[in-house]
């Protein structure tokens, strides 16, 4: 996805001003280390914003958003630059990048975590960890902490402790007129209800406080590979097993081809399977009984189940998702997975136009469904599980092919669907105003009204857009 850098014109004494203010390094397309800059995760995305501003802290941002703001120049917001639809940088404005603001500290007696805007999950974790503690975050550790979060934060931990935004106690957040705030459940109560699954939409935040867990250092997992022809059988059990399982098991099925490396054997390398994934948030020892009858779904071809560390657990799908693989992922909320939507997914799976494509049906339920549809600007909870179709590959002349079977995908998954998505994985967000409204229900009205109290003249809208009403 390019595009062409706009004509930039300065207030020169504005720019010199803003330019001596700030303490980090801000960058411009002439400028070594600028492509590093601009350079995000999905490699689909290649944009050239004028300036990007490498912030240091909380002040850095509140510069930044204030020249942005008084120059008329299109904002976007950067934390771990892992979101799917590359809102994180844009062509010819502004980059707010959170890179440098990676600092987790957690506080032991309290079991709370307080992370920088920059931060990652595998920061996070390591720094829990020291304690026993994680908080429920994502599954890939170089996820930011910061884009998962304020659309929701699926993870390993969401049956038992729900999403990350339920475990979120407050927020530090740059509002669009340049005022740091802070909201949580006592301090700009609005605004904290709308940070959790609408943040982007409403400011900068440079600072997360998380509720901990005990969680490890060890964890019953289960990573078992079905035969794809199998599938069919398989889907409905594990389905079935799933519904009544408890709420320490989290667990996803996924379509996909068995990696070409270790520790997967050299005879199976390339080989589509179903993967049936697993994890139990206690102890290993309740843990492994628990997960034992997913691995008796079928004849395994590969079963790498056992106690894994948390930490390993959290990275280990690091490899198969590199920075740089061109990306097109969309999710459907599903109120049941019967067999006839089991047969499509299947019969779509054998149509991945990649090896690297996979279809992943995510169960839901527990915790994370508890919390009420109004509760949170996060909508859908109550649907019991999620489909992604999830579009990778390395080669950009497939890039047609990929998005076309990824957009014909979700369109065949609408008749199963309630309607609801799951914005970090939205596309491009071609759908704009249609897809928001799919995310946030009956929550949308409400969402554009506070958009209009704190961000009128949608400074933030590089991003997937409420509009402020009105």
């Amino acid at each position: 996805m390019t595009g062409q850098m706009a004509e930039l014109t300065l207030d020169e004494e504005a720019t010199q001003a803003f330019l001596t203010g700030v303490r980090g390094a801000v960058l411009r397309p002439s400028d070594q280390g600028y492509d590093d800059g601009r350079a995000i995760w999905n490699g689909l995305i290649d944009r050239r914003p004028a300036l990007i501003v490498q912030c240091t802290g909380a002040a850095d941002v509140v510069d930044a958003v204030n020249f942005a703001r008084e120059q008329g120049l299109l904002l976007s917001v950067k934390g771990g630059g892992h979101n799917v639809a590359g809102n994180a940088v844009n062509d010819g404005g502004l980059v707010v990048d959170l890179s440098q603001m990676r600092g987790v500290h957690v506080d032991q007696p309290t079991q709370t975590v307080r992370a920088q805007g920059g931060a990652l999950w595998g920061d996070c974790d390591r720094e829990t960890q020291l304690f026993g503690l994680a908080v429920p975050g994502g599954v890939v550790s170089t996820t930011g902490i910061a884009g998962l979060t304020l659309h929701g934060g699926v993870g390993h931990l969401r049956r038992k402790h729900g999403l990350s935004i339920d475990n979120l106690l407050s927020v530090d957040i740059v509002t669009a007129d340049g005022q740091l705030r802070r909201a949580s459940a006592t301090e700009n109560e609005e605004l904290f209800w709308a940070v959790r699954g609408a943040g982007s939409n409403f400011g900068v935040v440079t600072s997360f406080e998380f509720q901990a867990h005990p969680v490890g250092p060890m964890v019953a997992v289960g990573a078992i590979f079905y035969p794809i022809e199998d599938a069919r059988a398989v889907l409905p059990d594990w389905r079935d097993y799933m519904a009544s399982a408890p709420e320490e098991l989290s667990s996803l099925a996924f379509f996909w081809n068995v990696p070409a490396h270790e520790p997967f054997p050299p005879e199976h390398h390339g080989k589509p399977v179903l993967i049936v994934a697993a994890v139990y948030s206690g102890s290993v020892e309740d843990g492994e009984p628990v997960v034992q009858p997913l691995r008796e779904l079928a004849q395994p071809l590969i079963d790498l189940s056992g106690p894994w560390p948390w930490l390993g657990l959290q990275s280990g799908f690091d490899a198969l998702f590199p920075k740089g693989q061109f990306r097109y992922w969309k999710s459907r909320a599903l109120a049941e997975l019967p067999e006839d939507a089991i047969d499509e997914l299947a019969d779509w799976a054998a149509r991945r136009p990649t090896p690297l494509t996979d279809i992943t049906i995510w169960h839901h339920g527990g915790a994370m469904s508890r919390v009420g549809e109004t509760e949170t600007a996060y909508a859908g909870r109550d649907a019991p599980f999620l489909v992604t179709g999830e579009a990778s590959w390395t080669d950009p002349a497939q890039s047609d092919e990929a998005i076309a079977w990824g957009r014909e995908f979700w369109a065949a998954m609408e008749r199963h669907s309630t309607g609801g998505v799951y914005l970090n994985f939205p596309g491009l967000g071609e759908e704009k105003e249609a897809l928001v409204r799919a995310g946030y229900g009956v929550n949308y009205d409400r969402l554009a009204t506070l958009k209009a109290k704190y961000d009128p003249a949608n400074l933030f809208r590089m991003n997937l857009n409420i509009t402020p009403a009105g």
